[in-house]
């Protein structure tokens, strides 16, 4: 029997590769002699970096790079084998979980560490890109990764603005006459977690704006002030990007990476599923095991679980394991999902949850083996 394990992690619980070895052990005690293949999943959001070397080997390197309030931070980089190819990922350099909740305010953090991280990777040889833009908290458009490969930024008055979410409001005019050279050299693919656009009630700053810090009143001002700051840099640039979807991922990054740096943009779960090869792993497969923390009708869209369910031969049986259930999990069997099990036990809090992650996920394969035996 073959059985390809393919969860993403469990946000702020268990990254992918310990929630698939939960899953491993626990079929493991029912299924000793099965065919077992392990491949921890990201969808672009975080984990995305570690996922790809997890399963594709290459090295990590930490450097230091400005973080999101300005201050330094250590982030991870990833290189291939061949050194060719750089995975970056965006939360490394301004993560929502580097800010402290009471300091949270998309006005103020900025994304300039993501353009010392892409410069870094060039320098040291990457022809190729891949930066996962999920997890962010910034609100910046991509200004602050702009100015850092050395775009300007200036208001009406001449003066150069500062590389956070408040610029938004200022910027008037916009100079490349110092752009980095390096940019020429390097290909650069956006692993986005989401396809929301630019702008608009669905858009970067309306969606995900309230979980960075920005007040409710606050919305419809920046909103506006994102719209007018991409038909000013689009019209300078010649090219057009905000409504592609996708652009609204990382807080506006993806439009950025688009027009500053000359990237395209892909479905953060298809990118990695074709990195891994999934689709050949998983030919033959008896069983294939997806999760992710929650699964809810939300997960249908470009989430981890249903991507990798796709990459599933006709006649396996595919299994969700996640740590609850949500609203309209009706949608995920249309999607090539047999079946859904959650792993808490019981009610209890949240922080016990966290702490038993792993022993409630192991001991929930395990049910479900037997269940298959």
């Amino acid at each position: 029997m073959k059985v390809v394990i393919l969860p993403d992690s469990f946000k702020e619980s268990l990254d992918a590769m310990n929630v698939a070895k939960a899953i491993h052990n626990g079929f493991q005690t029912v299924f000793p002699n099965a065919e077992y293949h392990l491949l921890p999943l990201a969808d672009g959001g975080e984990g995305t970096v570690q996922a790809l070397i997890d399963s594709n080997g290459g090295t990590i390197e930490t450097i230091t790079v400005t973080g999101p309030l300005n201050e330094k931070v250590q982030a991870k980089i990833a290189f291939s084998k061949d050194r060719k190819t750089a995975f970056i990922e965006m939360a490394e350099a301004c993560g929502l979980h580097l800010v402290p909740v009471e300091k949270r305010n998309p006005l103020q953090t900025t994304s300039f560490g993501v353009g010392e991280l892409i410069l870094h990777a060039i320098d040291r040889g990457a022809s190729e890109l891949i930066i996962g833009v999920g997890g962010s908290s910034t609100n910046d458009g991509g200004i602050g990764m702009a100015t850092a490969l050395g775009y300007q930024f200036f208001d009406q008055n001449g003066e150069e603005v500062e590389n956070n979410g408040e610029a938004l409001l200022k910027v008037a005019s916009i100079s490349d006459r110092n752009k980095s050279p390096l940019l020429d050299k390097v290909n650069i693919t956006i692993a986005a977690d989401v396809i929301n656009p630019l702008t608009g009630k669905n858009g970067a700053t309306y969606i995900f704006g309230p979980q960075k810090g920005l007040l409710a009143n606050q919305l419809a001002e920046l909103d506006e002030a994102m719209g007018r700051f991409y038909q000013i840099a689009e019209q300078f640039l010649f090219k057009n990007v905000s409504e592609i979807p996708g652009s609204g991922a990382g807080g506006g990054m993806g439009a950025g990476l688009m027009l500053f740096a000359n990237a395209t943009i892909k479905k953060g779960i298809e990118l990695v599923l074709e990195q891994l090869n999934v689709v050949e792993v998983c030919k033959d497969a008896d069983i294939v095991i997806v999760g992710e923390g929650r699964m809810d009708g939300q997960t249908v869209f470009g989430k981890a679980p249903v991507g990798a369910a796709a990459c599933a031969p006709p006649n396996a049986k595919v299994i969700a394991i996640c740590g609850s259930i949500g609203n309209g999990i009706e949608e995920l069997y249309k999607h090539g999902i047999d079946a859904i099990f959650p792993t808490i036990p019981a009610i209890m809090p949240i922080e016990d949850v966290m702490k038993n992650a792993f022993e409630n996920i192991e001991r929930t394969a395990r049910n479900i083996a037997i269940l298959l035996k």
